[in-house]
């Protein structure tokens, strides 16, 4: 079994348009669009699951093709890339929201210029 990438999807379109369009090549055996994580929303790309012989196949003759107005880019689906882990190593930074006491005296800011009421004698 072979994994199809497919981008550049009508947001107009739906699954079964793909299995359909992909049925014409050889049996589909998923197809899966995918979404944004927080709004749920499609992201014009997805997947499609077929056999190694009629997935080449619907690789040649398919991309390029011409649906809803736009260019269809199918090419085989790549490994995702490892993510890194969360063991980010070191100590955590300084600085931040909960720093207010401390000034940043930039020279080019009035705002941080200290008052004669901040002078210590």
């Amino acid at each position: 079994m072979k994994t199809i990438y497919v981008g550049n999807i009508p947001f107009s379109s739906n699954k079964q348009e793909i299995e359909e369009l992909f049925e014409k090549h050889g049996q589909v055996h998923s197809v899966k669009f995918i979404t944004d994580r927080i709004s749920g929303k499609f992201r014009g790309f997805g997947f499609v699951e077929m056999d190694e012989d009629a997935a080449d196949k619907a690789i040649e003759q398919l991309d390029g093709y011409d649906l809803g107005g736009r260019s269809l880019k199918i090419n085989e689906a790549k490994g995702r890339k490892p993510r890194p882990s969360n063991d980010r190593g070191g100590s955590g930074g300084g600085g931040g929201y909960n720093n207010r006491n401390q000034r940043s005296y930039n020279s080019n800011s009035n705002n941080n210029r200290r008052s004669s009421m901040d002078r210590r004698y």
